[in-house]
């Protein structure tokens, strides 16, 4: 099985190849209502996913479904607008499929975006947070069954998931760029339906400050491969039971949008530091 994923794995970076020559160093994966980011990479390649060998399509709302490469703040940047979900029905080796193409290609730094509940009281909604460890609740890991070393190690280590270096970088970024962030612990729920809010007091009671719907196993597969990652959660709504008021998708969406300035400016400040 895991011989067969990797000859997938392949054929997606090769038919990447094909259609841009210049090997990305750094990817970003873009979510909820982030996707639009991508419009910042000059000298670009858009490639939807849907054309790609054996790459899983995102269907949810927001998520548009397309790889575009290009130059961005002086570097080949690799940016995925969307990503596909544990609870769409995919499995996990799906989840990360991206991730391990990427991995292939050369990308040895990852930034991983989200949109996120605040379950910290202090967040508030269109708060930037740099995630400094997650804690999964999913109830899979990625690197379950038999292990492939061309991939990566058996038993890697996750003692630092979110790149020290990468978050210091990340703080230098946004003192530069005026733009406010926050640091805090990301928590992994499966989804599709929000929390309740005992559920989110569970979670803050765990230490979790911010929950969402990914994030997890792309960064566990990403340091299996040796990739230096970079985590950003943006607060699009307070989980439930901190307001008086049910949680929307649309309310997720139009806050990622309200703050996309920040966010590029950010990412930006980011990848002309690496």
């Amino acid at each position: 099985m895991n011989a067969a994923l990797f000859e997938r794995v392949e054929a997606a970076v090769e038919a990447i190849r094909r259609r841009h020559r210049t090997p990305p160093d750094v990817a970003v994966v873009l979510g909820s209502g982030l996707g639009e980011a991508a419009d910042a990479l000059a000298e670009a390649t858009t490639i939807p996913y849907a054309d790609l060998p054996h790459w899983p399509v995102a269907r949810v709302v927001g998520h548009p479904g397309r790889l575009v490469i290009g130059r961005f703040a002086g570097r080949s940047v690799a940016a995925l607008a969307g990503r596909v979900h544990l609870y769409e029905g995919h499995g996990p080796a799906d989840v990360v499929f991206a991730i391990r193409v990427m991995g292939r290609l050369g990308v040895r730094v990852l930034v991983l975006t989200n949109a996120a509940g605040g379950v910290n009281t202090a967040l508030r909604a269109g708060t930037l947070m740099i995630i400094d460890d997650h804690i999964n609740l999913l109830g899979v890991n990625p690197l379950a069954g038999e292990n492939d070393e061309r991939f990566g190690p058996r038993f890697p280590d996750m003692t630092e998931v979110y790149s020290r270096r990468l978050r210091a970088v990340a703080d230098e970024a946004a003192a530069a760029r005026g733009v406010p962030v926050a640091h805090g612990v990301y928590a992994a729920w499966p989804g599709p339906s929000y929390e309740t809010p005992a559920e989110i007091r569970y979670l803050r009671t765990a230490g979790a400050d911010a929950v969402g719907m990914s994030t997890v196993p792309e960064a566990i597969a990403a340091r299996h491969m040796g990739i230096e990652v970079l985590g950003i959660s943006c607060i699009t709504n307070m989980a439930a039971g901190v307001l008086p008021q049910p949680l929307r998708h649309e309310e997720v969406l139009d806050t990622a949008r309200r703050v996309r300035g920040a966010f590029t400016a950010l990412l930006e400040g980011i990848v002309e530091r690496l």
